[in-house]
C-alpha cells in the first residue's frame, strides 16, 4: 500500500530519512480494526521522529503520522486516537507507563489504511470532513486538555496563548473563544499577530510584550524563548500549562521565586483521553467551530508540508489527503 515513512534517523538532516513509496498492508489483530484514511494532519511529532525522539532505529521502517480521520472496518466515518494504551490498562491513557502514539511503537497513519484498537475509533458526527476532523487527535485534543482538564478554565476566565501560528496554538486560541474565554495571543511575527486576531483573540502582543493586566492561566508550547514571560504574565494563584518546548527545554531562570512567592501552578499536560477527544468532537459539533487548517495536500506531497513545518512556514494545520 501507498506509505509515508521514516527510512532512516537523522538529527542534522531529518528530513533525509523520508520516504514516500509502498509498504505492506497492516492486519488487524483481535480487537483492532483497519481504518481506511481519508485525510491526516502533520505534526511537530512527525519531525522529531526522523530525528529520533520517540523513535528508535530498531522500529525502522515506521509509517509516520499520528492523526487520521477515515472509513473504519463497518464503514463508519471515524477519527482516529492516537494514543495507545496497555490493552489492560483502565482510566486516563496518557497516564498509563507503557502508552504509545501511532508512530512509534505500531505504524502510523501517513498510509492508505492505518490499524488501530476499536476503541481508538471515535465516531465521527454528520457534517464533519474528514480533512477537519484529521486535525484534532493530537494538536486540538492536546489544546482541548490544556484549557479545560489540566487548567481548569471556564467562561470568563483569561487565558495567555504563547507563540500563536502553530497547531496547537491556533486550536488553543479557538476553543478558548468558543468557552467564552478572555484570550490574549502572542507572537514574533506581525501577520500572525493579525491572523490571531481573525480566528479569536480579543488582543495580540509582540513576544516578551509587557500585557496590560496579568491573566489567569498560560497556555505554554514554546519553552525557553517565552517561559519567563509567561511566569511574569500570571496572577497570583495562576497555572501555567506546558505541553511541548518548541524552542528548546533549558530556561535561563526557572523563575522558582515567582512560582512559590506568588504559589503558582506548573502543570504538565500530554495529549488526551478519548473520552476528551469525544467530548471535544462534541463540542466542536455544538458550536459549529471548525479547526483553522493552514493548507491541504496530497499524500504524495508530504514532503512539501514536512518541510513548512520545519521552516515554521505555517498558521494551522497541515492536511494530507488520499
Amino acid at each position: 500500500m501507498f506509505a509515508v515513512y521514516a527510512e532512516k534517523i537523522s538529527r542534522e538532516d531529518p528530513l533525509s530519512g523520508l520516504v514516500v513509496g509502498e509498504r505492506p498492508d497492516p492486519v488487524a489483530p483481535d480487537g483492532w480494526t483497519t481504518v481506511t484514511v481519508k485525510a491526516a494532519s502533520l505534526n511537530h511529532h512527525d519531525l522529531w521522529s526522523l530525528k529520533g525522539q520517540g523513535l528508535k532505529q530498531d522500529r525502522l521502517p515506521m509509517i509516520l503520522g499520528c492523526d487520521a480521520a477515515g472509513i473504519d472496518a463497518d464503514g463508519r466515518p471515524v477519527v482516529v486516537h492516537a494514543v495507545i494504551s496497555d490493552p489492560d490498562w483502565v482510566g486516563d491513557e496518557t497516564l498509563d507507563p507503557r502508552r504509545s502514539l501511532l508512530s512509534e511503537l505500531h505504524q502510523g497513519t501517513f498510509a492508505a489504511k492505518v490499524v488501530v484498537p476499536r476503541r481508538n475509533a471515535i465516531a465521527l458526527p454528520e457534517g464533519y470532513s474528514f480533512e477537519e476532523a484529521a486535525c484534532l487527535p493530537t494538536a486540538w485534543l492536546t489544546a482541548y486538555r490544556m484549557l479545560f482538564t489540566q487548567g481548569g478554565l471556564k467562561a470568563g476566565d483569561s487565558v495567555l496563548v504563547q507563540g500563536a501560528g502553530g497547531g496547537v496554538a491556533t486550536a488553543l486560541i479557538t476553543l478558548a473563544r468558543a468557552a467564552g474565554l478572555r484570550v490574549w495571543a502572542t507572537s514574533r511575527d506581525e501577520a500572525k499577530r493579525a491572523r490571531a486576531l481573525e480566528i479569536g483573540a480579543h488582543e495580540v502582543f509582540a513576544s516578551g510584550e509587557r500585557l496590560p493586566a496579568k491573566v489567569d492561566a498560560v497556555m505554554e508550547t514554546v519553552g525557553r524563548a517565552t517561559w519567563e514571560h509567561s511566569i511574569r504574565s500570571l496572577r497570583p494563584g495562576g497555572a501555567l500549562v506546558i505541553s511541548g518546548t518548541t524552542s528548546g527545554p533549558d530556561v535561563d531562570n526557572a523563575m522558582l521565586t515567582h512560582i512559590f512567592f506568588l504559589q503558582l501552578r506548573v502543570i504538565g499536560s500530554t495529549m488526551g483521553t478519548s473520552t476528551e477527544l469525544a467530548s471535544l468532537v462534541s463540542l466542536l459539533d455544538a458550536t459549529g467551530t471548525k479547526p483553522l487548517i493552514d493548507r491541504v495536500l496530497p499524500m504524495e506531497r508530504a514532503r512539501e508540508g514536512f518541510e513548512a513545518i520545519a521552516s515554521g512556514d505555517v498558521f494551522g494545520k497541515i492536511v494530507l489527503t488520499r
